[in-house]
């Protein structure tokens, strides 16, 4: 159902080359690659992830209430994800743990301060 999500960066060069690294270790690359937008994805049947710069050229700000989840294989891919999102910079929002039965996430802020979380759903 979900095409793409976009989240929006005061500065894309810093930006792309953090979801350069880090979506990479999902096994996703750009997809598409502009001056003001870039979108990284692993096929294009299957939901992506983007960042712009704000097309009204307001300054781009985080959505109170609005957070990404990335899905992972297992919770080690959490883990490691998580921390590998932390040494590229982003701030900790919620370290790798069981959010209760059965689901286990960690959660960071990118460089830009969106929410983003690695997640796994046990079974």
């Amino acid at each position: 159902m979900i095409g793409y999500v976009s989240l929006g960066t005061k500065d894309m060069q810093r930006a792309s080359a953090f979801y350069d690294a880090l979506l990479a270790e999902l096994g996703a690359q750009r997809t598409l690659n502009f001056d003001r937008f870039v979108i990284w994805g692993k096929s294009p049947s299957e939901a992506a992830l983007a960042v712009c710069t704000p097309y009204d050229g307001n300054r781009a700000t985080v959505g109170n209430g609005v957070m990404v989840a990335l899905a992972c294989a297992d919770r080690a891919e959490v883990d490691r994800l998580y921390a590998r999102a932390l040494a590229l910079g982003a701030t900790d929002e919620g370290a790798p743990g069981e959010r209760g039965p059965g689901f286990y996430a960690a959660y960071f802020r990118d460089l830009d301060g969106n929410k983003l979380n690695f997640f796994k759903i046990d079974g």
